[in-house]
C-alpha cells in the first residue's frame, strides 16, 4: 500500500499573491495568509515559479483554474514521471486554439504533450 498521499503535504497556491505553501489535505481549501482568499490545490509535485515571474504564474493560474493538478502518473503521487503541464504562454495559447478547433475541453487539451494529437 502506498503511503505517499497519507504522509506528504499537498501544495496550495494563491495565484493572485503568487505564493505557495504546503499543507495537509483538507476538505476545504485553506485561506491565503496574505489575502485571505481560498488557495488552489496544486498537487504533490508542484514547483512554484519565482514570485517575480508573472508570466509563469499566469500559466500556473490557467492550469489550476482548469482543474488540473501537478501530479505524477499514479493518483497517489508515486509515479516518478510527471504528467505534462504547459510551462509557457505560447504552450497555453496553442492548446486553447486546439481545444476550440477540435471541441475538446480545455483541461484535456492542457494535459496533452502535443496540442493537436488525437484523444
Amino acid at each position: 500500500m502506498c503511503t505517499y498521499s497519507f504522509y506528504y503535504k499537498l501544495h496550495y497556491a494563491c495565484v493572485s499573491c503568487r505564493v505557495s505553501f504546503k499543507r495537509y489535505s483538507h476538505d476545504a481549501a485553506p485561506p491565503c495568509p496574505r489575502c485571505s482568499e481560498p488557495m488552489l490545490c496544486a498537487g504533490h509535485d508542484f514547483a512554484a515559479p519565482r514570485r517575480s515571474d508573472r508570466k509563469a504564474w499566469s500559466v500556473v493560474a490557467v492550469v489550476l483554474r482548469a482543474g488540473l493538478r501537478y501530479e505524477g502518473f499514479e493518483a497517489c503521487g508515486c509515479g516518478r514521471e510527471p504528467k505534462f503541464r504547459p510551462r509557457t504562454r505560447a504552450q497555453v495559447r496553442a492548446r486553447r486554439i486546439a481545444a476550440a478547433r477540435t471541441g475538446v475541453p480545455l483541461a484535456e487539451a492542457l494535459g496533452r504533450v502535443e496540442p493537436s494529437e488525437p484523444c
